[in-house]
């Protein structure tokens, strides 16, 4: 397979299979974090906060119930390409929103890096700065920025 076109450059989101879409996620956990929407001051504005859905495990970056979470979560978004195109609050990290826009995945992603855990040691991830919503309080008193940045990890150095 040495030379194979890896799908996420020779596909659009639209034609990818479910595998290869659900592969796209890096596993940061960013989107899980709740976002204020305040439509009364500046329509649309996001708020991004520190505070996570109660079903990310907050470790290892995962949904606990993943495959039932609308269960739990009724208003749990269902990421698909068409919501990928029209929502605002996507972190500029997030795969399907880079490929949406046109860019290539980054070095951190486990597609690219071949390890699941670059997203986490590159400093992408929630992990070890997100609190869960059952532990949280107030969402206003959580309103944060780096999820809605770009971030600038340091690739790791070489050994």
């Amino acid at each position: 397979m040495a030379g194979k076109t890896p799908f996420w450059k020779s596909k659009t989101l639209e034609q990818m299979t479910p595998e290869e879409w659900e592969s796209l996620c890096d596993g940061c956990g960013r989107c899980c974090l709740h976002k204020l929407i305040y439509e009364d001051e500046a329509p649309g504005t996001v708020c991004f906060t520190n505070v996570s859905c109660r079903l990310l495990d907050t470790e290892s970056c995962q949904c606990t119930k993943y495959p039932t979470r609308k269960k739990y979560v009724p208003d749990c978004v269902t990421l698909t390409p068409e919501v990928v195109s029209e929502v605002n609050w996507l972190p500029p990290s997030c795969a399907y929103r880079r490929l949406s826009e046109g860019k290539g995945l980054a070095w951190w992603h486990p597609l690219v890096s071949g390890d699941a855990e670059t997203v986490h040691s590159a400093g992408i991830s929630v992990r070890g700065r997100a609190v869960s919503e059952r532990r949280a309080g107030p969402l206003d008193h959580h309103i944060v920025e780096w999820p809605g940045k770009m971030p600038r990890p340091a690739k790791p150095k070489e050994t």
